[in-house]
């Protein structure tokens, strides 16, 4: 999972996704979605090729929905056109650079939004990932999921921790990627039992709390 900015190439969605104006933030900038109306989303569908499957438009809604309800009250969600989105999730087309996902922040009538995109590609993440994925795919779903959970935080304001335990954790301070994804995985024993599991610490709800009293 990386906040560095990858460059694809593929779907005319993505595409020109991509040539929309980036808005600059780092991790030290203050970053807090406007919550005076509804949070819209747009999700669109993965490119040919992508390894993307049409469950995993669920994956990203389950996402949303999971940081939604670690807010207290629970953030107001709901779907919206692309053009008007204040968070798009996009799917990474085959054989582009980069690795889980990235955030990359934009502005909306004035107003801070966010695209997200996400590799559901998981054979292009190394041996170790794409090997569990074919072997097990619930494995592969939680990849996704998580990496959707991951990257939607940064959507919503949250910054990168040094805390495994966290699904805001960076992996620039090492650890295992195997270890994190089971973890989760290890949760439930059916597709539809995912949004059940909880992919949060006390620190990722913490964090939310604090940008959205």
């Amino acid at each position: 999972m990386t906040r560095q900015r990858i460059f694809w190439v593929g779907a005319l969605t993505v595409a020109a996704a991509l040539s929309a104006p980036i808005t600059a933030y780092s991790q030290d900038d203050s970053w807090r979605l406007d919550t005076s109306e509804p949070i819209t989303y747009f999700i669109a569908q993965g490119p040919p090729d992508s390894g993307f499957k049409e469950s995993d438009r669920a994956l990203a809604e389950w996402a949303l929905e999971a940081w939604s309800k670690q807010a207290d009250p629970p953030l107001e969600i709901e779907p919206g056109p692309a053009e008007t989105a204040t968070i798009r999730v996009y799917w990474v087309p085959a054989g582009a650079s980069g690795l889980y996902g990235e955030m990359r922040g934009r502005r909306v009538d004035g107003r801070l939004a966010a695209d997200v995109f996400i590799r559901p590609d998981t054979d292009a993440l190394g041996p170790d990932i794409g090997g569990r994925a074919r072997l097990d795919p619930l494995f592969r779903d939680t990849v996704v999921y998580l990496t959707c959970v991951h990257e939607l935080g940064h959507a919503f304001g949250l910054r990168h921790t040094d805390e495994f335990a966290d699904i805001m954790y960076s992996f620039q301070y090492g650890g295992d990627f195997g270890d994190y994804f089971m973890r989760f995985r290890e949760q439930f024993e059916v597709w539809e039992d995912i949004p059940q599991a909880s992919p949060f610490s006390t620190g990722d709800a913490d964090a939310l709390r604090a940008l959205y009293p």
